[in-house]
């Protein structure tokens, strides 16, 4: 254990966040998600996992050591609902709420369809998979930067 680190953040994960750079993306996914073929094509190679943990609770806890990009609108990515794009299901909503609460105001993610979602997806740093086995749990995030000290 370590003081001031969330316990839910994995050694694997922690690495993994603390090895991005700025504008680089990562995919939260639930288990319906095929998520190791994905991130075989990602920078990292190898797929990590956050289980017995839904979305929302994944995020918030990766959101507690990594910022989110504020010079871009894709910091925040959802997969459509196929057939209703606007449409957002309650792990989505979970989702959305935790990045609003790290961010200290609401920053809609924007969403994304299916199949460009995948393909965005091979193009990201790394895949965590979570517990999630609700539908439409597919996220990808953007990290930001973490300013000098004033």
């Amino acid at each position: 254990m370590l003081k001031g680190i969330d316990s839910k953040l994995n050694a694997d994960v922690l690495h993994c966040l603390r090895s991005m750079g700025h504008g680089d993306a990562l995919v939260i996914c639930d288990t319906n998600f095929p998520a190791e073929s994905v991130a075989r094509h990602t920078g990292l190679g190898t797929l990590l996992r956050m289980e017995n943990l839904t979305c929302g609770e994944a995020i918030g806890s990766i959101l507690s050591v990594l910022p989110l990009d504020t010079f871009v609108d894709d910091f925040a990515m959802r997969m459509e609902v196929v057939g209703a794009p606007d449409e957002l299901p309650a792990t989505q909503q979970e989702v959305q709420d935790q990045i609003n609460l790290a961010e200290g105001k609401p920053r809609p993610m924007i969403s994304v369809e299916r199949f460009a979602f995948y393909d965005l997806a091979r193009k990201c740093y790394a895949v965590i998979q979570t517990g999630e086995r609700r539908f439409y749990g597919c996220f990808i995030l953007r990290k930001g930067v973490v300013g000098p000290d004033e």
